[in-house]
Order: C-alpha cells, then structure tokens, then sequence
C-alpha cells in the first residue's frame, strides 16, 4: 500500500474512531426522532431525506411538532433557523482551524457541523495532532449514523415507542459529557456556568432558541473580559 493510500486509511480509522461517541448518542435519538416523525405523517423517505437535509436534531424534533400541530410553512421555517443560529457561532470558531482550506472542502465541512461534532474536533484540534480532513470524517460519519438511524425509526416505528431508550436522559447527558471535555480551567467552568445560567433565565422572558445564542455571547465576552484582567494582574506581578 503507497504513502498516500496508507494515510488515506489512517484518516478514515481517526475520523470514524473519533466520532463513535457521537454515533452512539445520535442511534437512540435518531430511532425516537424517525418514531415521532411517521406518527406525524412523514415516510421514511421523507424522514431521511429531512435528516440529510437539514441534519439538525433538535430543529427537526421542532419541525415535526409544528407540523403535527399544523403549523405553516413559514412559521416553521424562522423557527428552525432561529434555533439554528448558534452554528455561526460554532463555524467562527472552527474556522480559524480551517484557514488555507479550499472552499469546496469549507463548504462540505460547514454542512456537517453539530454541537456534538463540534466538541470532539474543537478538542481534537487542541489536544493532539488533528487536521481538517480527520475532522471532516467526523462529521460526515456522524451524518452518516444519524440519517440511517432516523430512517431505521420511520420503519420501526410500530415496534420502537415514543419515550424508550431513556431518550430525555440520553440527549442531556451526551451534551454534559460533551461540555466536560471543554472545561481546561476554572475560567471555562465559570464561563460555561454564566452561560447555563443566563440561558435559563433569557429563556423565561425570550422563548425559543435565542436565549442560548445571547447568553452564549455575553458569557463569551465576560470570559474574554476576565481572561485580560487576569493577563494584566500576571504581568503587573511579574
């Protein structure tokens, strides 16, 4: 096997290594996502081609309860993007590991993005040797493992029912577990605490997914505030 063959196999193994995690939280939430999208009308094909789509679980759970309750359209179009936003977010962040990167490859990569893809490979890239290309497989074998498992529940759905696998419990705490790897200091605990914080208390006043966008940036941005103060105390010490 040629060099470029042989790293061509190692970045497939990293990549798909990495994202396993994330397979196994995606499979029961993709199986109660496909349940819940046939009850409300959809076939399995439709269920597919919306995962592949849209590739959001938490706007396409949105999305097949307004259209069961007969929402428009429209309505649920602004919603879906409204809960979406925060993936600017995360892109900005990436972004800097993807610079020199050809568009093509941006956009593919761009698609795939997920809080869950998103925490691996931010850790990835600050723990270890990981490129663009280990990072892609991630998120595309995440992909992968979501739109089949969401399928696989469209055909199921007679046989798996609404509420099983613990799927409430599963959800929460693969982001928990997500949002511990993120945590290298007392700074990003205190960070990640104003931001769960402000999002619920945004949330009682600002129904809908922009309460985890604007806690997200003020938290941001007090961590960036506290961070400089700190510098500045270290180098008035020294």
């Amino acid at each position: 096997m040629g060099g470029g063959a042989r790293d061509n196999v190692t970045t497939i193994w990293e990549g798909t290594k990495a994202a396993w995690p994330i397979c196994l939280g995606y499979f029961p939430a993709g199986l109660a996502f496909g349940v819940i999208a046939q009850k409300a009308g959809l076939s399995p094909m439709e269920i597919g081609l919306m995962s592949l789509v849209v590739f959001a679980g938490s706007s396409q759970f949105i999305a097949v309860s307004m259209l069961a309750s007969g929402a428009g359209i429209l309505p649920i179009v602004l919603t879906t993007f409204t809960v979406n936003l925060r993936n600017m977010l995360m892109s900005s962040v990436l972004a800097f590991q993807l610079r020199g990167v050809k568009k093509r490859w941006i956009s593919l990569f761009a698609y795939g993005i997920t809080d869950e893809s998103f925490a691996v490979n931010l850790n990835a890239f600050r723990s270890r040797d990981w490129d663009w290309r280990r990072a892609l497989m991630v998120n595309h074998v995440s992909n992968l493992s979501w739109v089949g498992s969401t399928i696989l529940g469209g055909y199921g759905s007679k046989f798996v029912p609404q509420g099983s696998f613990g799927i409430d419990y599963a959800l929460v705490a693969m982001l928990l577990c997500l949002l511990a790897l993120q945590l290298r200091n007392g700074l990003d605990l205190l960070v990640g605490a104003i931001s769960g914080v402000l999002a619920v208390l945004i949330s009682l006043v600002l129904p809908g997914g922009a309460c985890v966008i604007i806690a997200s940036v003020i938290a941001a941005t007090l961590g960036l505030v506290f961070r400089k103060k700190g510098r500045s105390s270290r180098e008035a010490g020294s």
